[in-house]
């Protein structure tokens, strides 16, 4: 049998600090809110009371919430008078009671600085508003001036706020002319000056932009992040508001970059100027320029560099800051800025990356109808921008998002969810959110208030009962991913100037929903892709980030800030790449480091003095006499204490350095790695179509390893043996399971051994008379029945079962010749969508996700048993019972309710999901 600890064990952690015993072989980590799934909570219409709050509160921290995310947004018609304005007293006071029940329960909270997203509100006057660049032509000729005044003909832009900003003049043979201080007011110029001139002028003009999705008293304009005088204006605001009483929560957090066409602000010239060492104005015609040409390329990623700064200067880090002076934390979404990810998620505390969208897994039995899912297929690797930006800045949390239109609503299983999930963990994720959970009165019926782009995980859904079962499996699998520090060898450095050199446009946003033009193509994202195919680990590494890092005597990298060491630097084939960069790189390999080149950089970023530039990079580049040449690929330069290659074939290259990957993911596995001060825990995923059942190869001299299964949390001594000092472990994994191998540097006594299924196993089918009882849900309970065997409760031919969203138990008994020893494993096949396990009256597990299997070894008894499972079903056949009866559920302000194409929501056209248990039931005994 499977036991969690033993007296020995105990006595053993007893012995030992309190975090050896939090990381003890044979136990799971003591568990703390950061391990628990947290939720986006959407307060509708901040329509928030004390009751209500109290008990749904009760049921999130039931259902193992650790923490919850207030995000205030547009609210239900009909219940606008138990609105409160947002930062109002009622709306602070239901904030300060929020925060102090979650203490209570040992809950967090954090808050979303504003209604919906992104920041802004009736806060941001017009003049600190999101802004636009808008270049205007005009035409001077000596003796008749002007050939229209110099007024903004943008008609949205004159509608809103906007100001002249600069005014250039460019003359045929080549004369640039700043005449902005020439422009007057009444759009006439003050000048003389013969011939005929080109005139751009330049204006500042508000996007128009309002908060999406407000709740009430946050309607407002967008905030213009690179102002800092604006997001210091912002900042006061709610400095003010909470006076000298800051509300109990863990963090501030921002929504993703969805500041949509803001590109310019009034001070953006100077601080170019500034940064960049030149005068933009005179190259207007070069910025605005769409073509190839390589002067408006370098212009252009001037600009954006620019923008970046300031986004990362006048927002991020003066937010930042403004928080921590408060003593909260920030939570920031860097992707869709425009500006380089990684330093924009390393300036928070807790970098948080989104899944949008449904991927496929060939694990057999895992429902994906093309027509429930958007034409979006998530890339974990877009994830790893944010947890690289923490491994590398020492910060443990990294959080997402999760589940955003990960199907059609209503129609989403927890067996869809959780390899979607175990997909971010492997990208490094280790705190996630749902998306998400909306507040919701208890006196509002079925199916209660809901958000538009949501997996709708309130009360009211059908699979509500069940939602503990899936959170344990979280609880369980993040109190090891936050545990030690990540363990990844390599760093990739991201060529964020080549991303800068689109000769297309002026604002360069890098959205989750264009990889495909920013990311997918280049080398960067190819290499990351195969090596970690291939069974390396690796972090994405920025110039910032590597300006900090030295490397100590082990010739192991580590930046200022970080807890986790490199082992080799690698510089895919790029374009571009700073002389400052190139020279850090060069110390970096003097000080004992190990660099891989992929390809001789081509070129400097940027215009500014480039050729000079440009002969300092060949120069320096010079000085790496590759005078050893390993093989027809492969050529090396010794450098300081260091050395570094350069080769086309990266996996060549690191062979020759004898960084050794992680051979497991041959057999299909996919894996993260987490040291724990020697020890390792290995996290495991099966996402192929087939089960695993094989001894592992781990890169790792160890002497003993513990199994642990984050689905039941069971754990035991694995079967291992050595191979060349490497431990080689035993591991069974059917399709769409996890493990975890908790690998030790020492042998571990007192923990009992793993149960492994050996050999042909004997199966028994469950073939007696099945009671079937609808326990929980609606509209109406359906009568029970006697079966022959499980059916779906949909093909009984019952009108109120075809309606039915809820919950119902399937119960029988059997005899059993029992086996000390055996290993039994209950086999519920065709689960439709979540259940929820009892024999001989004691629980023995959630079956959430495929495969529906349980281990119920330690429940049975020699003899008679009894089998409950209670099955929960999905909300979509009530909800199509009511939508084909028009019976009015859809009823909010703003967007309402759409479907995840982003039309009206109708669910009556739908067919009937299938719902319940399907025949046959089976228990399987391995001897």
């Amino acid at each position: 049998m499977y036991v969690s600890i033993t007296l020995p064990v105990l006595l053993f952690c007893l012995a030992k600090s309190p975090d050896a015993i939090s990381q003890n072989a044979g136990m799971w980590p003591e568990t703390k809110a950061e391990h628990k799934p947290w939720s986006r909570w959407w307060w509708m219409g901040n329509a928030v009371d004390s009751t209500n709050l109290r008990d749904l509160m009760d049921a999130y921290e039931a259902a193992g919430l650790g923490g919850l995310e207030i995000a205030p947004i547009y609210g239900a018609k009909g219940f606008e008078d138990r609105y409160l304005g947002f930062l109002s007293a009622d709306w602070l006071n239901m904030l300060h009671f929020t925060a102090g029940l979650a203490s209570q329960k040992g809950m967090g909270i954090d808050l979303t600085q504003g209604t919906g997203w992104p920041f802004g509100g009736p806060q941001v006057a017009p003049e600190m508003a999101a802004a636009r660049m808008v270049v205007q032509t005009h035409r001077w000729k000596g003796g008749n001036g002007l050939d229209r005044p110099l007024v903004l003909e943008d008609k949205k832009g004159q509608q809103l706020h906007h100001d002249l900003i600069a005014l250039m003049g460019y003359h045929e043979d080549g004369r640039v002319e700043e005449l902005t201080a020439k422009a007057k007011a009444d759009g006439t110029l003050d000048w003389d000056q013969e011939g005929v001139w080109r005139l751009l002028a330049v204006f500042q003009a508000q996007t128009g932009q309002m908060v999406k999705r407000a709740a009430p008293g946050g309607e407002g304009f967008t905030l213009d992040h690179f102002n800092k005088d604006a997001v210091a204006n912002y900042l006061q605001s709610f400095a003010k508001a909470f006076g000298d009483h800051t509300p109990g929560i863990r963090a501030f957090y921002n929504d993703s970059f969805e500041v949509y066409g803001s590109d310019f602000t009034g001070s953006f010239f100077d601080e170019f100027e500034r940064r960049r060492g030149y005068d933009l104005k005179p190259y207007l015609s070069q910025l605005l320029d769409n073509s190839p040409a390589e002067k408006g390329i370098r212009i252009k990623s001037d600009y954006r560099e620019t923008i970046h700064d300031m986004l990362l200067e006048y927002f991020t880090r003066q937010w930042t800051g403004w928080a921590h002076r408060r003593g909260k934390k920030t939570k920031n979404q860097a992707h869709g800025s425009p500006g380089n990810l990684l330093d924009l998620y390393a300036a928070v505390d807790i970098p948080e990356g989104e899944t949008f969208g449904s991927s496929y897994f060939p694990i057999p039995g895992i429902r994906r109808d093309s027509a429930d899912i958007r034409n979006v297929d998530p890339d974990p690797l877009m994830l790893k921008f944010a947890s690289s930006a923490a491994h590398l800045t020492g910060k443990n949390l990294v959080s997402s998002e999760t589940f955003t239109w990960l199907g059609e609503h209503f129609k989403s299983s927890f067996s869809q969810a959780k390899p979607e999930l175990e997909q971010a963990f492997l990208a490094g994720i280790n705190h996630m959110f749902y998306h998400g959970i909306t507040y919701s009165p208890l006196d509002v019926n079925f199916p209660g208030w809901l958000f538009y782009a949501s997996i709708n995980l309130n009360t009211h859904n059908s699979l509500w009962p069940h939602f503990q079962g899936f959170n344990a499996y979280i609880r369980r699998s993040q109190s090891v991913l936050q545990a030690g520090r990540a363990d990844n060898e390599i760093w990739m450095y991201w060529p964020v100037y080549d991303a800068w050199a689109d000769p297309k446009g002026i604002s360069k946003m890098l959205t989750v929903h264009d990889i495909d033009e920013w990311l997918h193509p280049t080398p960067f994202y190819q290499n990351s892709k195969q090596l970690m195919e291939k069974g390396f680990s690796l972090d994405f590494i920025s110039d910032a980030l590597l300006e900090g890092t030295e490397v100590d005597k082990k010739g192991l990298m580590r930046t200022k800030d970080g807890k986790s060491p490199g082992q080799v630097l690698i510089i895919p084939k790029l374009h571009y790449l700073p002389v400052e960069t190139l020279q850090k790189i060069m110390e970096v390999a003097a000080g004992g480091a190990n660099v891989v080149f992929q390809e001789m950089p081509k070129n400097v970023p940027g215009f500014y003095n480039w050729e000079a530039r440009k002969e300092q990079l060949d120069e320096l580049w010079k000085q790496l006499r590759f005078e050893d040449e390993v093989s027809g690929s492969l050529k090396r330069a010794k450098w300081g204490q260091g050395q570094v290659l350069w080769s086309p074939d990266l996996l060549v290259a690191l062979n020759h350095l004898g960084v050794q990957r992680e051979s497991l993911v041959d057999s299909g596995l996919q894996f993260i790695r987490r040291d724990l001060d020697g020890d390792k825990y290995y996290y495991l995923v099966n996402h192929t179509a087939g089960q695993i059942d094989r001894d592992l190869l781990l890169n790792y001299e160890g002497k003993s390893a513990v199994l642990m299964d984050p689905q039941q949390g069971i754990t035991g001594q694995a079967s291992v043996r050595k191979k060349e000092g490497k431990l080689l472990v035993r591991v069974q994994m059917d399709a769409g399971e996890a493990l975890i191998i908790h690998a030790l540097k020492d042998e571990m006594p007192g923990v009992p051994d793993w149960n492994y299924a050996t050999g042909n196993p004997e199966e028994m089918v469950l073939k007696g008379r099945w009671k079937l009882t609808f326990v929980g849900g609606g509209p109406d309970l359906p009568a029970g029945r006697e079966l022959d065997k499980p059916v779906l409760w949909t093909d009984l031919t019952d009108d109120q079962a075809d309606v039915f969203s809820g919950q119902a138990s399937y119960e029988t008994t059997f005899e059993i010749d029992f086996q000390e020893g055996a290993k039994y494993i209950l086999d519920l096949g065709e689960v439709r969508e979540s259940a929820h396990v009892w024999i001989n009256g004691h629980e023995a597990g959630y079956a959430f996700g495929v495969p529906f299997k349980l281990d119920v070894t330690q429940h049975l008894r020699n003899g008679e048993n009894t089998l409950k499972i209670e099955v929960a079903n999905l909300m979509a056949n009530r909800i199509r019972d009511l939508d084909r009866k028009g019976i009015e559920w859809r009823n909010y302000h703003e967007i309402n309710f759409v479907n995840i194409d982003y039309k009206p929501f109708d669910a009556s056209g739908w067919e009937i999901m299938p719902s319940g248990l399907q025949a046959p039931v089976t228990i399987k005994m391995y001897r």
